[in-house]
């Protein structure tokens, strides 16, 4: 189910089980990024090709920030499987921005196209981007690179942490911290996970309901939103819902 304002054109294409719909969204910020948020990397073709789309002609190279899942203290299968993901498509150095001086980070993420921001704890990860600096330089970075973000790394892009599963089922208030502000909405990954299983489409309108005027994105596993030049393409092999009351 989707709730459409006049502030946005909708064009929807089927092809299978990919679906991508289009929404120019007049109220992004930072219309020269390029961005690419998914809840669970990229795992399928359909977010393959839209990452060599956004690099363009140029090999891809990763600088990996898997800061997020230091908190973690489970099986890190999954951030294996995100890491493998990106060593299939290049070059990828592994970058800890709460570890490594930030002038040696950014030596080393300039010589990538693509910053990855892994999953994890978005609490700790947002926090360490701002203790680390590494917020500040992001702007400047962007302007040359692709941004990805996986689960954690997709939520601190957003206005609010609201997305993330600490946060999700009260309202949104001024306690939630605030993320990197690059867009302007909710973006709610995991739906139908059996990991987070209260991340469901019925939840999801009750929650929109209860916090009016806010524009939220559920994402499932198979699925991202690619932004670029303002404008949000939904790239899915599974599903995605856009909420706004």
């Amino acid at each position: 189910m989707f709730f459409l304002v006049y502030k946005y054109s909708l064009k929807v294409y089927k092809f299978g089980y990919v679906i991508l719909i289009k929404f120019i969204n007049e109220i992004i910020c930072n219309n020269f990024m390029k961005l690419l948020l998914t809840s669970n990397g990229i795992c399928n073709e359909s977010l393959k090709k839209t990452l060599k789309e956004l690099v363009g002609k140029e090999e891809i190279r990763t600088a990996f920030i898997p800061t997020a899942a230091n908190q973690i203290g489970d099986d890190k299968d999954w951030l294996i499987k995100n890491l493998y993901e990106f060593h299939q498509l290049g070059y990828t150095d592994i970058i800890d921005i709460a570890v490594l001086d930030m002038k040696l980070c950014l030596e080393r993420i300039k010589k990538c196209n693509v910053i990855c921001v892994g999953g994890g704890d978005t609490t700790y990860l947002i926090e360490k981007m701002r203790e680390s600096g590494f917020d500040k330089e992001l702007n400047e970075l962007l302007k040359t690179r692709v941004y990805v973000g996986i689960s954690a790394g997709s939520i601190v892009t957003c206005k609010s942490l609201w997305g993330s599963s600490e946060y999700v089922y009260d309202k949104i208030s001024s306690s939630v911290p605030k993320g990197l502000g690059f867009v302007d909405f909710n973006f709610i990954p995991h739906l139908n996970s059996e990991d987070f299983p209260k991340v469901k489409f019925q939840n999801f309108e009750k929650i929109s309901k209860e916090n009016p005027g806010e524009e939220i994105y559920v994402c499932d596993n198979e699925s991202g939103l690619k932004i670029e030049d303002g404008e949000i393409e939904i790239i899915s092999e599974g599903e995605t819902y856009y909420f706004l009351n």
